[in-house]
């Protein structure tokens, strides 16, 4: 989402990948206190990823990260102006938050039967316009959803282990995901996709990774193993650029 976010913006940045597993101590002292990710740092002189300035300001948090970057950058209206469409922008990350990622925790991390999420998908779909996008221009309304959408859909035509189902079921759930009930939100999907910013931030080889390259945790519900993510994302940025590292247990490259 703030990958997706700054390249809307036009910023310059970097991005830094945490092992949440084992958070080193200058990521939680120095940049994110509880620990949390995304985290993004802003302003201040040029310094290493592991050596946070005091001076830049340190924010954690999808929501609040959007919000600042929308506020930061307003060439790229990523927030609308018009009161309303604010109010509407906010409400449907809300929608998101609360029941739609509800819904997906509830299905592919505690086992919960799958309807309930297609109804979560069904309540997004309901707030959607005919056409365009959620509050008709692309706004961060749609960047909290569309990774999302895009993970499940790539987890569907795979049967990617973590989605726990029986052999069959996934085809059962894609072309559900595909058909006729969605034909609005597969739209909406294909409009998202189209946007260089999400092509260029959306990591379809880490959602491919094989098992073994996941850490184990035990989860109660219908399968047991790896669905933690080996790392996430801290997003790196101060006045006169920013800089982009990778390090994480799967990749060490350093890339731009």
């Amino acid at each position: 989402q703030a990958t997706f976010a700054l390249l809307e913006a036009g910023a310059k940045f970097n991005t830094y990948e945490v092992d949440l597993s084992n958070k080193p101590d200058w990521f939680v002292k120095q940049v994110s206190p509880l620990g949390k990710a995304p985290a993004l740092t802003y302003g201040g002189p040029d310094v290493p990823f592991d050596k946070p300035s005091p001076e830049s300001a340190k924010l954690a948090d999808s929501r609040v990260i959007l919000e600042f970057i929308a506020e930061r950058f307003p060439g790229a209206r990523l927030l609308p102006e018009d009161p309303i469409l604010r109010a509407q922008t906010r409400f449907f990350i809300e929608v998101v938050r609360s029941r739609f990622m509800q819904a997906w925790r509830g299905h592919f991390l505690e086992g919960k039967p799958s309807e309930p999420f297609f109804a979560a998908l069904e309540e997004v779909q309901a707030l959607l316009p005919p056409h365009g996008f959620a509050v008709g221009e692309l706004s961060i309304a749609d960047i909290t959803i569309a990774p999302i959408l895009a993970r499940a859909e790539v987890i569907f035509e795979l049967n990617h282990p973590l989605s726990g189902w029986t052999e069959g079921e996934s085809v059962k759930y894609l072309d559900m995901f595909k058909g006729p009930r969605f034909a609005r939100l597969k739209q909406y999907r294909q409009d998202l996709e189209e946007r260089a910013a999400f092509r260029a931030s959306f990591d379809k080889v880490r959602i491919l990774l094989p098992p073994q390259c996941f850490r184990r945790r035990r989860h109660i519900g219908r399968f047991q193993g790896w669905v933690e993510r080996p790392s996430r994302l801290l997003v790196s940025a101060y006045e006169v650029g920013f800089v982009r590292v990778s390090s994480s247990k799967t990749d060490t490259s350093l890339y731009t």
